[in-house]
């Protein structure tokens, strides 16, 4: 039995990993088919952090794998569908990092509208002593706030006190704020458009051109959700062509790459994708990693599951045992 890493793993929970697994990672090479060749049949969990992600092929090069445990509360970088016909659980960790992500959220929106960056920036060339009065930014206290995707960290930003309107694929019942029916609907009526919502197929390009314009030239876009939710060609255009007045995005569609049109715009902000990198989340993240992991392989369940496994290769999981430490049987066969 092994645990193989998929992805770029923060190191603490990387250390754990190795220390208590002996753990694998999948190399992104040319090496990758000789690493699944030798020591795909003995893996039985993965533990996931993003790109590449666990797709069909990879599923079907591990006969024995029994779960992937995905590090974040998004997984769209894992074939869930394909995940589920073969019996494979799979988890993430949810909940953990809403109020961090949240924080970001709120930093971005200060950070955008205020141009503290841009003034950053302003104060270390030397051009303070010797440049005109910096240009004025914009209160966020008093805004209009449009939330996309209402769920776990949509509405801890709701929190701060803004005046609230959001939209979600369902009205959410006794929110004490302004349901908007459509995304172009929301964008219209706000002043700052927080993107919060999952991604994935489903919410690919969800803001739209239709929906960037309608948020206009006086309008804000943040993106602490998923690169491929905002249309970012679009994006790119309409802030070059100053008919949105800022952006604060901590993530991007082909990540880590960014559009190089982005990085001399002093009114956009641009993290790197650490919207929930803080001490204290990635603590968390990593004991939730851990506990899912090690719940699965003492117990076959899941400590927070996605996906249930079914128990389609359970005579597989259960053979390979006499070849190495003891497995535990699917995720679902204990939960029914």
């Amino acid at each position: 039995m092994s645990v193989l890493q998929v992805g770029r793993i923060e190191s603490s929970l990387a250390g754990a990993l190795k220390a208590k697994y002996q753990a694998l990672q999948l190399p992104n090479d040319s090496t990758r088919s000789f690493l699944l060749a030798e020591h795909g049949p003995s893996v039985t969990a993965i533990v996931d952090s993003g790109p590449p992600g666990v797709d069909a092929d990879l599923m079907n090069a591990l006969p024995n794998l029994g779960a992937i445990v995905h590090v974040g509360a998004g997984y769209d970088t894992i074939d869930v569908d394909e995940a589920r016909t073969l019996g494979i659980g799979v988890s993430n960790t949810p909940d953990v990092l809403n109020d961090t992500v949240a924080d970001a959220a709120v930093g971005l929106m200060l950070a955008t509208m205020r141009g503290l960056c841009a003034a950053d920036r302003y104060v270390r060339a030397g051009l303070w002593p010797h440049g005109a009065r910096y240009p004025l930014g914009r209160d966020l206290s008093g805004s209009r706030i449009g939330i996309l995707g209402f769920g776990r960290v949509g509405s801890a930003i709701a929190g701060f006190g803004c005046a609230i309107a959001y939209h979600n694929r369902h009205q959410v019942p006794d929110a004490p704020y302004r349901y908007a029916a459509s995304p172009i609907e929301l964008a219209e009526s706000v002043d700052v458009f927080v993107v919060a919502t999952a991604g994935g197929a489903g919410t690919t390009s969800l803001v739209s051109r239709s929906v960037l314009e309608a948020l206009g030239p006086d309008g804000y876009l943040i993106n602490v959700a998923r690169g491929s939710v905002v249309d970012q060609n679009v994006l790119v255009e309409l802030l070059a062509g100053g008919r949105l007045a800022g952006a604060g995005l901590d993530v991007f569609a082909e990540e880590p790459d960014v559009p190089t049109e982005l990085c001399g715009l002093d009114n956009v902000v641009l993290l790197p994708h650490v919207g929930g990198a803080t001490v204290r989340g990635v603590r968390a993240m990593t004991e939730l990693v851990l506990r899912n992991l090690d719940q699965f392989l003492t117990h076959g369940t899941l400590t927070t599951p996605v996906v249930q496994a079914n128990g389609h290769r359970r005579n597989a999981i259960t053979d390979n045992r006499c070849r190495t430490v003891p497995t535990v049987e699917r995720a679902n066969d204990a939960v029914g």
